[in-house]
């Protein structure tokens, strides 16, 4: 394992151990449920806007270490966005999970690249894609969510 990958892979491991953001957002402006049934993995992400920017984002749930870990992150990386940004956010984040990115595009990620690793197994595609496609269908004023037909072969939602 390269130096970089063992960072991700506390990176990772960290957020799964201290989820940023995991609370729910009593006044939030919508909320939306996703549940990936292959895994067992269930979320519920919060939104707060102001206008046009995402001014507060918290999310909670149960599931393994990459779909805890991707949403910490996740809430970290949209807070002050505006909701275009951060649809464009979730494009480029579903491309490198499902292997559509070059290394380089991958690095310029920041802490989401840590997340870049699944690509290599299709079933945490959909771990780490749940909060993402949760959050997309809030800002969309969507309602629930499912990863169960997620994978890199998928484009569904990108």
């Amino acid at each position: 394992m390269s130096n970089l990958e063992a960072l991700y892979q506390e990176v990772i491991l960290d957020h799964n151990r201290k989820p940023r953001n995991f609370r729910e957002i009593a006044n939030a402006d919508r909320h939306v449920e996703g549940r990936n049934p292959l895994c067992g993995d269930q979320v519920t992400v919060w939104v707060k806007l102001d206008g046009d920017k995402v001014t507060d984002v918290s999310f909670k749930g149960v599931g393994c270490a990459v779909s805890k870990s991707s949403a910490s992150i996740m809430t970290q990386t949209v807070k002050g966005k505006t909701v275009a940004e951060t649809k464009q956010l979730f494009a480029k984040f579903h491309d490198m999970v499902t292997g559509k990115m070059t290394d380089a595009e991958r690095e310029a990620m920041g802490s989401l690249a840590a997340l870049g690793g699944v690509s290599k197994f299709p079933l945490r595609v959909k771990c780490a894609s749940l909060a993402w496609h949760a959050l997309k269908s809030a800002l969309d004023g969507g309602g629930e969510v499912s990863t169960e037909n997620e994978g890199p072969a998928q484009t569904q939602g990108a």
